[in-house]
């Protein structure tokens, strides 16, 4: 039997996801909108190119949460992108009402789905899918590290001139301005950067990853990345359904590791067929703990006021 892949929200990060999963084949797409027509419209031309890209899911645009019934894996991207001189954190009031209310009528529909968290201000709505959703805490978690890090590997290939199949990156912390770029931790084939590099070169790469959506938003002046977002989450989806074991970072719950508790934060996990299987534990320098200490603390002050929105 096919996987069925969900993805609630038809704008640009949501489409992407679907083109993106349907070209690798991984199981049947439904596309879920409020907008009357978008979904339908998006899926059937996704739909048409199947003999072209040589896939055979099938694609589904709906407007009604009855068609997302028994989804293996459910992506919530819906919301309202932020827009030139926004923070994320900005968004949190509207975000947080439309993300529980998808997430309710996602759980109607789905007992046990692997939800992937999209929305902006991340760490906070997946915090609130998490609350409305009851689901255990390997079975939702928040795509932001694996885009965090494909920007600071970007970064330093361009700075290297050298091939961004040899860099890899470890960006941990919440989705925002004080996520914690670990250039200890950041390699090409094998070395670190911290040997490659100058201090003030490492100092701007790591300043522009934490910039790297505003930079975006910026150039676009309406709307917010999608292409790299959308890759994002099709790297996490194919981790799950074909139980590929990536170790990559995530906005994942903790429960004690690096010291928070009851609060999402970016660290690197262990992806499989059973959703989060391992949070891994770095060791950290203490510069390292305490930028990641303040990144926590930030996203914990966005699920306070979660919290209260939940108590209204």
């Amino acid at each position: 039997m096919r996987r069925k892949i969900t993805i609630v929200g038809a704008g640009q990060v949501g489409t992407t996801v679907a083109q993106l999963v349907a070209y690798k084949n991984l199981g049947n797409v439904v596309l879920i909108d409020v907008v009357e027509g978008v979904p339908q419209g998006k899926a059937l031309d996704l739909q048409e190119s199947g003999c072209l890209q040589v896939f055979d899911s099938l694609i589904i645009g709906t407007n009604d949460y009855k068609d997302t019934a028994d989804s293996d894996v459910v992506v919530i991207t819906a919301g309202v992108p932020r827009g030139p001189g926004q923070s994320r954190s900005d968004l949190l009031a509207t975000n947080a009402k439309i993300v529980k209310t998808v997430t309710e009528q996602v759980m109607k529909y789905s007992s046990n789905p692997f939800i992937i968290v999209v929305s902006n201000p991340l760490d906070a709505m997946v915090y609130m899918a998490k609350k409305v959703s009851g689901l255990p805490k390997q079975r939702i978690v928040g795509m932001a590290g694996v885009l965090d890090s494909a920007r600071f590997r970007t970064f330093v290939s361009l700075e290297l001139d050298c091939s961004l199949v040899d860099v890899d990156a470890m960006v941990l912390g919440g989705h925002g301005d004080s996520m914690v770029p670990l250039p200890r931790y950041t390699t090409v084939s094998g070395i670190s950067i911290t040997d490659l590099m100058t201090k003030e070169q490492i100092a701007r790469l790591v300043d522009r990853t934490r910039k790297g959506g505003a930079e975006i938003v910026g150039l676009l002046k309406q709307g917010s990345a999608f292409l790299a977002p959308g890759a994002s989450v099709m790297k996490m989806i194919e981790a799950v359904l074909l139980d590929n074991k990536r170790i990559l970072p995530c906005t994942a719950y903790l429960d004690g590791e690096y010291g928070w508790k009851d609060i999402f934060l970016g660290v690197p996990v262990k992806l499989g067929s059973h959703g989060i299987e391992q949070v891994i534990e770095l060791v950290l320098n203490p510069d390292e703990k305490a930028a990641l200490d303040k990144s926590a603390q930030d996203v914990k002050e966005m699920i306070d006021e979660v919290n209260a929105i939940l108590a209204e």
